[in-house]
């Protein structure tokens, strides 16, 4: 499929090949959706490891790469004869670069998603971290019973929300949850404010630490760690096509992903900064844990509340936008000489009915997402985020990289790679 023909026809959609073009904002929308999840959690924790001025700029840098990773990705799709990351690598490098694009893409959005279902529990029903009872909102207004447990309310949750959503066939169908998404995101951020100016009013506060303390607890290496949470946190190149190819211009993408960019980082920086203003050297990796804390005020126990309800909702819309991509990628990998997935309604429920069984048997299995969250930082989000792009271009089958592409391109590989091979090292290291 040429990609001038795939620009207007629907990647997923049983509709006819003159589906309106999407829109702009939907694709902001869908891209800020894609970029904004899980990470977000962990930022204050990179603020409080890094200090405020080198995350600051460690968030600006790597909002810059990923949009020139796009870019790259982007012009040469146009070069080529594919409409999906997994075939731009498969021009370049053969089938071994489809298929590692594929494997990726699986563990990333397929990691992300078991995420999305553990934050969901402890928010509604809790957890007990290293036997600290972590109690959800939901018992927390109504007790502990059984219907408020993680296991049925996963359920209920993926049976009454997620799934009716994982149903749509296009991406541009998923604008307006993207939307209110996006919106639950600037509240979370919002409200974080709100008790941030609130507690420095009050003199609660402690003064952040502009650059990073190293110490006995924190080594030099320690700092790497905080680099595949960024990562992470930026990684959406898995949905450049999907969402790029039912836009009318393929220049339209570029301005979209731009805008969602400055969007997310400016959403990271704030609720970064205003978490560990918040919480000081006390914030925790997961800022939820800290926002479970009791509060003597009323208004600060509902604050608390629409905090971490914001931010459940938010990852609750999230969750299909990512799903899209993850059974797209399935299925190619198992199916490739099958037709459409959206032509076959069979294939197409049980793909999708078998991922969400799966996610949930991991949710409710693995009960912390700390070591998942460090391993896709480092290994399959880094690769689709900046090593794949950097390669293509170096690769350069088509003849279109500039000198100035391929010096920008290898910096770029071999800065992710080696910052990956660091984090890596320094975490195996302190398991023993």
């Amino acid at each position: 499929m040429s990609p001038v023909i795939g620009a207007n026809a629907p990647l997923l959609s049983g509709s006819k090949p003159s589906t309106k073009p999407a829109t702009v904002s939907g694709a902001v929308f869908n891209v800020a959706t894609s970029i904004i999840g899980a990470g977000i959690m962990s930022l204050p924790a990179t603020l409080k490891v890094l200090g405020v001025i080198p995350a600051f700029v460690l968030i600006l840098v790597i909002a810059l790469l990923a949009e020139i990773s796009v870019e790259f990705l982007m012009r040469f799709t146009r070069a080529g004869e594919t409409t999906t990351y997994s075939g731009v690598m498969r021009e370049a490098f053969g089938p071994l670069g489809a298929a590692a694009t594929r494997l990726c893409v699986v563990i990333t959005n397929m990691g992300c998603l078991i995420m999305y279902l553990i934050i969901m529990a402890d928010v509604f029903s809790g957890n007990k971290p290293e036997g600290v009872v972590h109690l959800g909102v939901l018992q927390q207004w109504f007790g502990v019973h059984w219907w408020n447990s993680r296991e049925f309310a996963l359920i209920f949750t993926m049976i009454f929300i997620l799934f009716p959503l994982v149903l749509y066939r296009r991406v541009e169908s998923l604008k307006f949850s993207s939307a209110v998404s996006t919106l639950l995101a600037v509240a979370f951020v919002t409200i974080c404010s709100v008790l941030a100016i609130i507690a420095l009013v009050e003199g609660k506060t402690q003064t952040p630490r502009l650059v990073p303390r190293l110490d006995k607890q924190t080594s030099f290496f320690d700092l790497f760690t905080a680099v595949p949470v960024i990562v992470t946190a930026y990684t959406f190149h898995f949905n450049v096509h999907p969402i790029g190819f039912e836009l009318g211009k393929p220049s339209e993408m570029t301005k979209a992903v731009r805008i969602a960019l400055i969007l997310c980082a400016l959403i990271y920086f704030s609720i970064g900064l205003f978490g560990y203003l918040l919480f000081g050297d006390s914030t925790q990796s997961d800022i939820l844990i800290n926002f479970d804390s009791s509060d003597d005020s009323s208004s600060g126990h509902i604050l608390n509340t629409l905090v971490r309800l914001s931010y459940a909702l938010h990852i609750m819309l999230t969750f299909p936008v990512l799903n899209f991509s993850l059974r797209t990628n399935i299925d190619e990998f198992l199916f490739p000489k099958r037709p459409l997935l959206a032509t076959d309604n069979k294939r197409y429920m049980i793909l999708t009915l078998a991922l969400l069984v799966l996610s949930y048997i991991a949710a409710v299995a693995i009960p912390d997402i700390w070591y998942i969250f460090q391993f896709m930082g480092s290994t399959s989000a880094v690769c689709l985020s900046f090593v794949f792009p950097g390669s293509i271009v170096l690769r350069d089958i088509h003849g279109i990289s500039t000198r100035k592409d391929k010096i920008i391109a290898l910096v770029m590989v071999i800065t992710a790679l080696v910052t990956s091979v660091v984090a890596i090292s320094n975490n195996i290291y302190k398991l023993f």
